[in-house]
This record gives C-alpha cells, structure tokens and sequence, in this order.
C-alpha cells in the first residue's frame, strides 16, 4: 500500500518543493546571463540611452539577448607589467644617479658639476607635465620619483661643495623646509600626481625636530617643535587634497604628537617641584587643546581618540604641578582628582563623540589609579596564608608583621584615599541615580542615520527585494553611506546598551567593593594592634552579612550589590580566619563569631542560594572550631578525626528538622565534607581509622532514615559499614577472606529476602546474586591456589547446597552460580588425577579422543541444539 499523508501536510510539502526550485531557477538565470555577458559583450549604439529610449539597442544577427541593465565592462589595459617595468626602469635610474653623485662627482669641475645636475634635475621635474598632457600618467609617476630623489642627491652635493661648512642639522632643517615647499608647489601645480604632495608631507616633518637639534634647544623646545608639527599635521589631515595625502599626514601627525606627549610627561614627572612641573605642563595643555580641537572637527573614530588624547594630556598637565610637591605615596592621589575632574566635560558642550573620548579618558586615569591600589589590598587578604605554616605561634605586634609582606607601605599610605575616593562617587552615583542619568543624557542620544538612496533601492531590483523590510537581510544591511551606529538591534553581534538598572547595580556594587578595601589597607597603614585588627575585620564581615541579608531580602532578586556583599562577606571571613591562626584565643573567638553570624544570616536572609551559602560557611566554620579543639587537647590528628565529626551528626540532624528545605542538601553535603576530613585524619592508624569509617556508616545511616536521603544514604552506609569492618579485619591481621566477604554476603542475602518477599516479580540476580557472588568469587579463586582440602570442601559443600536451593525454588542465580562454583571446583580437585593420567596415556589417544568426540557430537547436532534450546527455555522459566 501507498502511503497518502494528510493534505495539510502535503501542501506543506508542494510549498517547500516549489520555493526550492525557484530558488534554483533564480540562479540559473543569474549564471545565464553572466555567461552571455561573459561570450558576447555588446557594444553600445552611438547615442543610445536607455532612459530616452526604454528599449535595450539591437545586437549582432544572431547574437543571444542581454539581460535588461547589463554594463559592458571595458578591457583593462595590462597596469601590473606596466607598474613593474616603471617603477624597474626608476629605481635604476635613481642608483644611477646616487652612483655619479658619490663616486664620479669629483672627476668634473664645478661647472660641469652643476649643469648636469641642474639638468638631469630640471628634466626629470619637467617630463611629468608633458607626459600628464600626454595621457601617460603611470610614467609621469615614475619620472617624479625619480626627480624626488634627484632633489635629495642635489641638497647633499651642494652642501657637500658649496657649504662644506656649515653644521648638518642646520642645513638639514633649512633644506628640509625648502624641499616641502617646492614640493608642495610642484604637486598643486601638476594635481594628477600622487606622489609629490605625500612626499612634501613627509619632507615637512623634519625642519623644526631638525632646527631643536642644531640649535641645542632644552627638552621642552623640542616638545614644543614636535607638538607644532602635530599640529601643522593635523591641520594637512583636515585640509589636505587627496587621501593619500591625508593618511600621511595623520600618520605623521600622530608620530609627532605621541613624541610631544612621551617628552611632557617624562619631564613633568621627573619635575624638581611646581615650577618646573609647569613648564612641561604648558606643553602638555597645548598638545590637549591642539587634540581637542582636531576632535571638534574629525570624523567620529577620530573625534573619540582625540578627545581621549586631550584627556590624558590634560590630566598629565594640571596634575603634574601638584604632584611634583608631593612624595610618590601621593601623587597617584592628585592625578586621580584631575581625572575625576574631567567628568564635568559633560557640561562643557563638546561634541557627542569628543565627550566620549575624554569621559574616557577619566575613566583610563580611575582606572589606572585603581591598579596602583589594589596589589596591597590583595596582600592584606592573602598575606595571612603565610600563618598556616606555624599556628598559634604568638600574636604580632601589629597589623602589619601579621601579613608578612615586604610592601613599603609608608610609600603606599594614599591607597586607602583612592579607594575610598572612588568609592564615595560611586556611591553617590547609585544614591541619586536619576540625576546622574539626566546628566550624562546627551551621551545616549541617538545618532542621525542619512537616508538611503532612492534610486539605489528600486522595487524591481533584486537588491531591493533581498532587504525589503520584513525581511531578515534588513537587520543587516545598512543604507550606503550610512555610518553604523553604536547601537543596533538585529543579529548576534549587535551591541546593546546596557539598562540603568544594571549600570546602578555596577555602581553600587564597586562602591562597597572599594569602600570595604579602603577600611582594610586603612588598618595596615596605621599599622594597627594584632587584636584590633582582627575584631575591626571580623566586624567588617558582620557589616557585609547585614547588608547581603537586606539587599537580598528586599523582593527585587538577585542584583549586584548583595552578590557583591555576599562575595565580600566569605571573602572577609576567609582573609580574618586565616589572620586569627597566630593566636589560639583570636581562633576560638573568631570562627565562633563567624559560625553564629552566618547561621544568624541564613536564618534571617530569605533567598535561596544566599541562604545556602551561608549555611554551608557556618558549618565550615564550626568544623574548623573541632579541629582546633582537639589541637587543644593536645590530641593525635587521628585521635582528633572522632571529634571531627560532632558537626557532621549536628547537619544530619539539621537536615531532618529541615526535611526538604533547598537548604538542608547543602548543609548536609557540608557535614559530609566534614566527615571526609576526619576520615583523612584518622588514615594514619588502622584502629582509629576503622572506628571513623563506623560512625560515619551510622551517621549515614541516620540520613537514610528519611525516604528522600535513602538511596544515596543507604548505600553509602552499607559501603561505610562494610568498609570499617575490613579495615578493622586488616588491622586485626586477618588474611582469610571469608572474614571480609562473609559481613557483605549475609547481609545482602537478608535484603534479598526482603525484596523478594515485598516483589515476588523481583529477577534472582537482582536479589541474591550481588550477595553470592561477594562469597563464592573470591573463595573460589582462593581455593583454586589452596594446597589444603578444607576450603575447597567446604566451598563445594556450599555450592551443592546453593545448587540445589535453586533448582528446588526454581531461582537462576543460585543454580547458575552454584553450579558453575561446583564444577569449577570439582575441576579443582580432579586435576591432579587428570594431569597423572594424562602422563600416562599415549600421545596419540588425546588427539583420537577428541576426533571421536567431535565426530559423535556432529552426527547429534540436531538432538544436541534441541537439547540446548531445552536447558536455555528451562533457565529462562526461573527467576
């Protein structure tokens, strides 16, 4: 039979179909119509207009039509062999003339010196113009970079013959200046040339650089050269004819400005004092305005690069003079005040792109200021590791010898201001949130897009089809000449905006981020008591936990403030945990303090997973506390891993009072931890350690006791139980290995039973054949290496038995084990006999024997299958 799907679907089907095959024809036609254009191009009727005529001009006699808007492409001409032959035949006639200049200049007079020069020179700069009119613009190229050099070699040989004297960067300078101007003058003159108008860019970069030099001018003259030809660069990047005219002069430009830059500030830094900080910092101020105005005028990139530049530059300028006053714990203080001073750009009315720029700018300088901040903020937090190699050893003098760290912190006293600085912006930007948005509202204006093209997007073309709106291509694709803008929507990479909401929660989550760092590098500059440093960090940790408690608690979820705090807070209690190691009374008093503020917080907090963390660090904490009670004690680390696990049975009856509460898993996987810690501490002694291993199969079995824990519960008791009792077995000096596999095996069979009786459905190998097998396996492999009778008796007296239960009850398991365990060991026990008869025999009977036995079990294969098809039926009816 034919099967006829429904309609529906078999419309569906002829929809697919027919879309897919006009989407075939489709290319089809493109590749048809290329080909054409590709064999036959028409050639265009004098006079012919499309738009006058509406009809394509007739072709050739039998020539295929073209598709309707089809351009003929024009041959082009052979440029690569050509450029290659020119620029051959220029760079040969500019080693020729470098050639004559520097080895046959001395063998001719002065006069003969200079009118071939004066020619060669005046013949290679007028060629270009007659061959421009000619229409040989590659060759006129060529010629004028050949003239490029010749004005070169001609600059050298007149100061090397008319003004031997003269100083070299001096002439360079003036010769320089000399050449960008007849360059510039030759290439306005001659405007098809490429070539000369770069080449004046390049020529003007030298002179005032070149004239500082001669001159001996200070440093900061040849800041101010560098920044003037910056700026004169700047101006030809604006201004300039031509791209390649632009480009050069913005590479140039950002050459010499980033020079003027690297010069200030090396000098304003290095400045002995105010006054000689303000020299380079007018420098510096120039170089910003001169930034800022090429940004008010520059494309959008530019604009924001510019604006960064004036930035920094101006923050390098104003807070270098105060600085220069200062020791260098606290000049990263007054260069962070500039850079913060920079956001009231907002109110300055700058350019949309140019504010950015230098907002940026603030925020590199915040930013930079932070780095130099927070490498002693991570000492004061890991600085306390160094404690865990001798605990209790004695409570420092201070702060500071508690961390062991070589920091020089006089030199560092103005970390704790920064932070504390940028935290309070912070602050007070997510305090009156609404008014930092309404402030920085014309940072978020939209862009104005220009309109596409009109006769660009006509409805008949394919490309107006391919973005009509509706369809997927018009996500992606942008008008022509439209700039794209910072936000789009549509696409997997488009960049999005991020809401108020989470750059508030930003703010305010790097507010206490900052504020909590600044309280403790505040601790260590003063340099404060052991014991006050201790309860002011455990005190900052209560903050912490009150405020993730709060934050958390408020019915808005899970924000950045109380996941801030949250991190704080365990980070905190990590860091003042590890500090109080050097005393044994700050230990007590401080993971107690911490165990109850966190059971207080996940008893107060209402969300989940704050409420879980902190339950699970409370009972961290309080298994830290055993520990150091059995250190008190002056116990054995083995005799301490039963004390260990008083917080372990503590979470199994906390888990019961809390039954199914989110919470009660975590907790109790934390006791588990725990249990597992006193497990690894009692490894070291056999006795102790069999003797943890039952107390934690009895706290596991007291989890079983609730129907929810009971599958991982149990089992894992029974391993606990089954484990503790080899152990003790193989401390005992044991080797029998009944005495492991017997507690595994009557156990086993007794929950078999159980189940069987519950599911008398319940498969024999389910029930009875894990527990068999822990016996019979391992006793049969022992027995087989036996040189006595008596274990290999016995287990045959049990396999018999266990055979015979299951043929008598009709159980797979226990036929199939205790038969396969009897034969084997009967095996066992006839091998010697057979290997003496064997000995015995001819060499030739074992191989009759063998052929005899094939021979009669082929001519009964039949009855031997059906026999076998018997038993397999017969095995299978069991269970």
């Amino acid at each position: 039979m034919e099967h006829v799907p429904p309609p529906a679907e078999e419309l569906a089907r002829l929809d697919r179909e027919l879309a897919e095959l006009d989407a075939r024809r489709a290319q089809l036609l493109t590749r048809r119509a290329w080909l054409l254009a590709a064999l036959r191009p028409p050639a265009a009727a004098p006079g012919w207009n499309p738009s006058a005529w509406g009809a394509p001009p007739p072709g050739r006699p039998g020539a295929p039509a073209q598709p309707w808007g089809y351009v003929p492409k024009q041959p082009s001409a052979p440029r690569s062999a050509q450029n290659v032959l020119l620029t051959l035949g220029g760079l040969l006639l500019a080693v020729a003339a470098v050639a004559f200049t520097l080895v046959s200049w001395g063998s001719m007079g002065i006069g003969g010196r200079s009118a071939v020069l004066a020619a060669v020179t005046l013949g290679a700069l007028t060629a270009p113009a007659v061959l421009l009119r000619r229409g040989l613009t590659a060759t006129a190229e060529a010629l004028a970079a050949l003239a490029l050099v010749l004005t070169l070699l001609d600059v050298y040989a007149v100061h090397a013959v008319a003004a031997p004297d003269t100083d070299g960067l001096g002439f360079t300078a003036v010769a320089a200046a000399v050449l960008a101007v007849l360059w510039t003058a030759y290439g306005l003159a001659l405007g098809k040339l490429r070539l000369p108008l770069p080449a004046a860019v390049v020529l003007a970069q030298w002179p005032l650089l070149f004239w500082a030099w001669a001159a001996g001018a200070p440093a900061v003259v040849v800041g101010w050269a560098l920044l003037a030809t910056a700026v004169l660069d700047g101006v030809i990047a604006l201004r300039g004819k031509g791209p390649g005219v632009r480009v050069t002069a913005c590479v140039g430009g950002s050459a010499m400005g980033f020079s003027a830059l690297m010069v200030g500030l090396a000098l304003s830094t290095t400045a002995s004092g105010p006054l000689g900080a303000a020299v380079p910092g007018a420098l510096l101020l120039a170089a910003a305005a001169a930034a800022l105005a090429g940004a008010w005028r520059a494309p959008k990139g530019f604009a924001r690069t510019g604006g960064a530049v004036a930035g920094l530059a101006a923050v390098a300028a104003v807070g270098g003079v105060p600085a220069a006053a200062l020791s260098d714990g606290w000049r990263t203080l007054a260069y962070l005040l500039c850079g913060l001073a920079l956001a009231g750009v907002v109110r300055a009315g700058l350019p949309r792109d140019a504010m950015r720029g230098v907002l940026a700018a603030s925020g590199a300088v915040v930013a930079g200021a932070l780095m130099w901040a927070l490498p002693p903020l991570a000492a004061v937090l890991l600085g306390p590791v160094t404690l865990l190699s001798d605990v209790w050893a004695g409570s420092p003098d201070g702060f500071r010898s508690a961390l062991g760290s070589t920091l020089p912190w006089s030199e560092l006293a103005a970390a704790p201001v920064v932070l504390a600085l940028v935290a309070g912006l912070l602050g007070s930007a997510y305090r009156w949130w609404p008014s930092v948005e309404r402030i920085a509202a014309p940072l978020g204006a939209p862009e104005e897009t220009p309109k596409p093209d009109a006769a660009s997007n006509t409805a008949g073309t394919p490309d107006a089809a391919s973005t009509a709106p509706g369809t997927p291509e018009a996500a992606w694709t942008a008008p022509p000449g439209a700039g794209a803008p910072w936000y789009t929507v549509g696409g997997a990479g488009a960049r999005r905006r991020p809401s108020g909401a989470a750059l508030r929660g930003a703010a305010g989550a790097g507010a206490l981020a900052l504020g909590w760092g600044a309280l403790l590098l505040a601790g260590v500059v003063l340099d404060l008591p052991y014991a006050v440093a201790v309860a002011g960090e455990t005190a900052l940790v209560g903050g912490l936990l009150a405020l993730a408690v709060r934050s958390a608690g408020n019915g808005r979820g899970a924000s950045a403030v109380p996941v801030t705090a949250l991190v704080g807070a365990v980070s905190g209690a990590v860091s003042v945990g590890l500090l109080s190691l050097a005393s044994e009374g700050a230990s007590y008093a401080v993971f107690g303090a911490l165990a109850v503020l966190f059971a207080g917080a996940a008893v107060r907090v209402g969300a989940e997973v704050p409420r879980a963390v902190f339950a699970v660090a409370s009972v961290v904490w309080g298994t830290v506390l055993t520990g150091f009670a059995g250190r008190s004690l002056d116990l054995d680390p083995h005799e301490a891993a039963p004390l260990v696990l008083v917080v372990p049975a503590l979470t199994v009856l906390l888990g019961a009072r809390l039954r199914r509460n989110p919470v009660a898993l975590p907790v109790e996987l934390a006791g588990a931890l725990g249990a597992l810690v006193a497990v690894g501490l009692a490894v070291s002694d056999a006795p102790f350690l069999a003797l943890v291993l039952a107390l934690c199969g009895v706290l596991a079995a007291g989890a079983a006791v609730r129907p929810e824990r009971r599958p991982v519960a149990g089992s894992l008791a029974a391993a606990l139980f089954v484990l503790a009792t080899w152990v003790r077995l193989a401390a005992s000096d044991v080797s029998f290995p009944e005495a492991y596999t017997l507690p595994v095996t009557v156990p086993a069979l007794v929950v078999g039973v159980a189940r069987r009786r519950r599911d008398p459905e319940a498969s024999s190998w389910t029930a009875y054949g894990p527990g068999l097998a822990a016996t019979l396996l391992p006793s049969l492999a022992v027995a087989w290496t036996d040189t006595d009778w008596l274990r290999p008796l016995l287990l045959g007296v049990a396999a018999l038995v266990i055979t015979l239960l299951g043929a008598r009850h009709r159980l797979q398991a226990l036929l199939v084990l205790g038969g396969v365990v009897l034969a084997l060991d009967g095996l066992h026990e006839l091998a010697p006999y057979v290997a003496q008869v064997a000995g015995a025999l001819p060499r030739w009977l074992p191989p009759a024997l063998a052929g005899l036995l094939l021979l009669a079990v082929g001519a009964t294969y039949e009855q031997r299958l059906r026999d076998a098809r018997r038993l397999k039926d017969a095995l299978g009816r069991m269970r």
